[in-house]
């Protein structure tokens, strides 16, 4: 008997303690003791960041090169095809790469006292090296390579660097502008030919290209994208209703189809319209219980899972901007938005996997700006 009790009071103790741990185990996994200081951006956070790209602007192999071989003419290596954005593993992240270091030089240019950076670059956005490119992207096999994601980024670097009162950023601007120029005129003429948007939670979704194009649009004054744009997306999009984050994620996923499509249209439409159409497409967001865990990563040296750390920023981009536009019965958003990014941040180095590195820095950044 003395045994029996010995051994009911001992169970009852290992529940209690096994209770905490795992309580405390899920707030770690979900992010419920958030922080501000995670979402201003430090020079410390800052430094974090640039060396990301810096490392693999020049960084060749490995190397996904994602083209279509029209004969054997074609097996070039990387720098060969594309002597500016050849590094970081893909075309894209070597854009956006370009991007985050332009953000950052901006905002602290004591990260690059020598002119290190700088040199790079002046390197690489040259108009000679602007003809290769832009010969790759009229090559009939690849006239639609990067469709739309690359050419999203690409509009976003050069937003970046359309106010930016720099010599070499105006000239890195005037460099890049054939490609640029290109590219508008190819969103533009696909744009009524895409019946139906893509939904997807990678490279493909229809809303997060948008969104990043119709920035650029707006900043540099070019009406006639920005109308297309607006245009299609309110027909892509406007009768939407339900969408139902419960399916979300999927195991690749670095973009939300849903919270991706909100934020573009909050947008495209004024606050009352947007507000009407919002209640209708994800009306639980609504609700102050609503809640939205971080997603975990796994395996941080598979390519693909750790897309799951990219969603959780590209996530919280996404609720910051909700939440702004969606006015104060939308505020409680805000505090999910830090969760997802207080969850992701520590996993941010120089000496995280590759296949995280080389363009996780780009999308912390993205949501840090819309922290603010």
């Amino acid at each position: 008997m003395k045994h029996l009790k010995l051994f009911a009071i001992l169970l009852i103790c290992f529940c209690v303690v096994y209770s905490s741990c795992t309580h405390r185990d899920q707030t770690k996994i979900t992010g419920e003791e958030s922080s501000d200081s995670l979402i201003s951006l430090t020079e410390d956070q800052a430094r974090k960041i640039i060396l990301l790209p810096v490392h693999c602007l020049e960084l060749e192999y490995p190397n996904k090169l994602g083209q279509v071989l029209g004969s054997a003419n074609d097996l070039k290596s990387p720098k060969a095809l594309r002597p500016i954005f050849y590094g970081c593993f893909d075309w894209h992240s070597a854009v956006h790469g370009y991007w985050s270091i332009v953000e950052l030089l901006k905002q602290y240019p004591n990260l690059d006292q020598d002119g290190a950076i700088r040199n790079k670059l002046n390197q690489h956005i040259t108009p000679e090296n602007m003809e290769v490119e832009i010969a790759f992207f009229n090559d009939p096999n690849n006239l639609n390579f990067e469709r739309t994601y690359g050419w999203a980024w690409l509009f976003k670097l050069q937003e970046s660097l359309q106010d930016w009162d720099d010599p070499d950023a105006i000239r890195w601007k005037s460099n890049l502008q054939p490609l640029v120029d290109l590219l508008t005129e190819k969103y533009i003429s696909y744009l009524p030919k895409l019946v139906y948007p893509i939904r997807a939670g990678q490279h493909d979704n229809s809303a997060f290209s948008l969104s990043l194009s119709l920035d650029y649009a707006r900043s540099v004054g070019n009406k006639a994208f920005e109308e297309a744009i607006v245009k299609h997306g309110k027909r892509l999009f406007i009768e939407d209703v339900n969408c139902d984050l419960s399916y979300e994620p999927s195991g690749y996923d670095f973009l939300s189809p849903c919270l991706e499509e909100a934020y573009f249209m909050s947008k495209i439409l004024d606050t009352d319209a947007y507000n009407s159409w919002l209640r209708k497409f994800l009306p639980s967001l609504y609700t102050a219980s609503f809640h939205l865990d971080p997603a975990i990563v796994k395996d941080r040296s598979d390519g693909k899972l750790v897309h799951l750390d990219g969603l959780n920023y590209s996530r919280a981009a996404c609720l910051y901007g909700i939440a702004k536009a969606g006015g104060s019965d939308l505020n409680h958003l805000r505090q999910i938005a830090h969760n997802h990014l207080d969850y992701s941040i520590p996993n941010l180095s120089a000496k995280d996997d590759y296949m995280g590195s080389h363009w996780l820095g780009t999308f912390a950044l993205y949501a840090i700006q819309h922290a603010q």
